[in-house]
């Protein structure tokens, strides 16, 4: 039994070895879907739209307007997901203390032979497979090949780890794929419902099959990102993580629960000009260290200073 169950852990680690490989392919296919959809909105229905003249131009313009823009800010916050780095734990990184306890006891055990030992602490977070202790929320990915600091999953999509320093251009990317794919399912709506009339529909064959596959694929793209954003959006108000999610169930009280408010400034930043945009202000940048993935505050660390 104990055999089968290691011989199945080693299968999913080879498995997850494997998606390295997804990379280009799963960047193409992202791009591929937003080239469907540009032709079938821009060029095959609301472009040629423009010179009908009268209401017809005017909603023709309103939804490419609105198209772009979306589409601007979904390139962008897609882009900003694939090329940031997540957050890696630096070289020779130790902790001054155990903070998954809050205690001040030293580092401990034989890993730590630069450092003086302590035999009171023995809960010292260390990943085995990089030979390094672990920051407060850091996990190891096994696609990667190394720890990722509030690492919250390694998603195909994005060819790279969600973790603290691109999680806010995640959830903007999720956020602004819902809008631009409820947008483009709408506005193709009625040609859809015309594709199956027996009335005459203008454009080549072509054109109308473009129109048939982006309307589904962008209805079939909404719906299911709906459901990982809501599912994220839970998760940021109670300040955990995809893997946080299942070590909250064994923990009586989340001790990064600080408030809805202030979980979401923790990914999003406190300057509102910016909760919208895949960046950081550099005030926000220099005064909330939970922005860079090594400290965060927790509610033992608020008691302490109300006292």
């Amino acid at each position: 039994m104990y055999r089968s169950g290691a011989v199945m852990a080693w299968n999913v680690f080879k498995f997850c070895t494997a998606l390295r490989g997804l990379g280009s392919i799963m960047i193409l296919l992202v791009l591929g879907v937003v080239g469907v959809t540009y032709y079938a909105v821009v060029f095959s229905n609301y472009g040629p739209a423009l010179y009908d003249g009268g209401l017809d131009s005017l909603i023709a313009l309103a939804v490419l307007i609105l198209f772009h823009v979306l589409l601007v800010m979904l390139l962008w916050s897609y882009f900003n997901v694939v090329f940031t780095d997540p957050g890696g734990v630096p070289p020779n990184w130790r902790p001054l203390v155990d903070e998954e306890r809050g205690d001040t006891d030293s580092l401990t055990g034989p890993e730590f032979s630069d450092m003086p030992a302590d035999p009171t602490n023995q809960r010292i977070r260390y990943c085995r497979k990089c030979n390094q202790p672990k920051p407060p929320r850091c996990h190891h990915c096994s696609v990667c090949g190394r720890c990722v600091l509030k690492m919250d999953h390694h998603c195909v999509w994005v060819v790279n780890c969600v973790g603290a320093l691109n999680y806010k251009y995640f959830l903007l990317f999720l956020f602004y794929t819902f809008l631009e794919t409820s947008v483009v399912a709408l506005s193709l709506l009625p040609h859809f419902i015309a594709f199956f009339s027996d009335e005459e529909l203008p454009g080549t064959p072509g054109m109308l099959a473009t129109t048939f596959l982006a309307f589904v694929l962008n209805l079939a793209f909404a719906l299911s990102v709906m459901g990982f954003l809501i599912m994220h959006i839970s998760l940021v108000s109670g300040n955990t993580t995809t893997i946080e999610a299942y070590e909250k169930k064994t923990t009586p009280k989340w001790r990064y629960d600080l408030g809805r408010r202030r979980n979401f400034e923790q990914v999003f930043g406190m300057d509102m000009r910016y909760w919208f945009i895949p960046a950081y202000s550099e005030e926000d940048l220099r005064r909330m260290p939970a922005l860079q993935g090594l400290e965060y505050p927790s509610k033992p660390d608020l008691d302490a200073q109300e006292f």
